[in-house]
């Protein structure tokens, strides 16, 4: 009993000890970022699988630093055991949070009736790919997918397609709105307290190029056009490898 308690309380001594080892370079991380990167502050410094290797997340990016905080790794970072990209799973996971901290209410949403699963597109009023995804909403909800829109006019904030994305977003009925947008209607200017812009800003630092950039449930994002079918079943194989 007595060697049992020892031993209980060495291992918990080692533990505390190795959570005050990981402070302190998580904290070395964040010092070494803040020179070089003083404008983003890390939202979290984790250790990884590897020894002397750290997650750090800010917003939807994720990058991997050596606990001196002198070396930034980028790339891929393969488990050879598993096959698994580590680099690429936790960029999945930041962009999944990143998308949650925006909110459903910050979207325009075109729900399945019976949603299996949603989607989250960044879309472009103008962009033609875009209208030939929305010309096919009905048929994506129809095969159990939720499309919910967030906004990324590619001209910017001082072009016309940004000001059709906050005519729609202030319209009283938005997905009206956004279908008679994409099917190229005269829409009436309009203006109200909007998304838009940090729509914008999350996608760039997603490191959207061109849309429609489509972002899974797992985090994965598929650029480009994706047909129904295909979509559904590309959804079916990412759950199927999760579970």
């Amino acid at each position: 009993m007595i060697k049992r308690v020892v031993l209980t309380g060495l291992t918990a001594l080692a533990l505390a000890a190795s959570a005050v080892v990981v402070a302190d370079e998580a904290a070395t991380i964040r010092a070494a970022l803040a020179k070089v990167l003083p404008d983003f502050k890390p939202t979290s410094v984790k250790a990884t699988p590897m020894e002397g290797l750290y997650e750090v997340e800010i917003g939807p990016q994720v990058m991997f630093v050596t606990g001196d905080g002198r070396y930034l790794i980028d790339g891929a970072i393969v488990d050879l055991e598993t096959r698994e990209n580590i680099a690429e799973t936790a960029q999945s996971r930041a962009r999944v949070r990143a998308i949650e901290q925006v909110g459903e209410e910050n979207m325009v949403l075109f729900d399945a009736p019976a949603a299996e699963h949603t989607v989250t597109v960044f879309t472009d009023i103008d962009c033609g790919y875009c209208r030939k995804l929305h010309e096919q909403i009905q048929a994506y909800n129809d095969a159990g997918i939720s499309v919910h829109y967030m906004f990324y006019p590619r001209a910017g904030e001082e072009s016309k397609s940004f000001d059709k994305a906050v005519s729609v977003w202030c319209a009283d009925d938005r997905q009206a709105a956004m279908t008679q947008a994409k099917q190229g209607a005269d829409m009436p200017k309009r203006s109200c307290t909007n998304p838009v812009a940090k729509h914008m800003e999350l996608g760039q630092l997603m490191g959207i190029r061109g849309t429609p950039a489509i972002v899974l449930e797992s985090g994965e994002m598929v650029p480009g056009y994706v047909e129904p079918k295909r979509l559904a079943g590309l959804l079916e194989q990412t759950t199927a490898a999760t579970n």
